[in-house]
Order: structure tokens, then sequence, then C-alpha cells
């Protein structure tokens, strides 16, 4: 019974570290970028889109497809960043140890 509470705190204590790591994260910026830096894409640590920048250049009334993908691009580059930091703080958090469940991130 002894060893079922000592695990249980184990978890608690993970699962606050996991809150804080989190919340960290979702206050740092990543940034994609396509064109050559002709767009460039910021998203918080959540993955949530927070602002784009588009070079006048790039903006050509005739050619919206090509913005469009480069601002997909741009966008998949920024979330990837905040994904891979959070895998990152994850992989810190439970020493490398793969987890019976997938996180929600």
């Amino acid at each position: 019974m002894a060893d079922l509470f000592k695990m249980l705190d184990t978890f608690r204590q993970m699962q606050g570290k996991l809150q804080t790591a989190q919340d960290d994260l979702s206050r740092r910026s990543f940034t994609g970028s396509a064109g050559g830096g002709m767009v460039t894409v910021e998203c918080d640590g959540k993955m949530m889109l927070k602002r784009v920048k588009l070079e006048r250049t790039v903006v050509n009334p005739d050619d919206i497809e090509m913005l469009e993908d480069l601002i997909a691009i741009a966008s998949a580059e920024a979330q990837k960043k905040a994904a891979d930091a959070m895998q990152e703080e994850m992989g810190k958090l439970t020493g490398g140890m793969d987890l019976p469940f997938k996180l929600p991130f």
C-alpha cells in the first residue's frame, strides 16, 4: 500500500512539473519562415498562430496560390518547432521513458 501512495505522489509531482512546462512553453514564441524569409509566421507553445508577416514583394494578386503555400509552409515550420520544444521538455520530465498514453500536444 505504501508503494501505491509513493507512486501516486510521484505522479502528482510529475503532473505539476508537466503543467509548469506547458505554461512556460505557452509563453514562448516559435517562428517559421518560407520564401527566403518573405513570409514569417509566429506561434506560441500551444501551436496557436499569433502573427503573420508578409514582405510586400510576395503579395501578388495574380498568384494567390503561391502566397497561400508559403503561409502554410511557414506555419508548419513554426508549429513543428513548438512541438519539438514540447517533446524535449517532456523527455526531460520523463527521463526519456515512453509513456503508455499519448500526451495532448
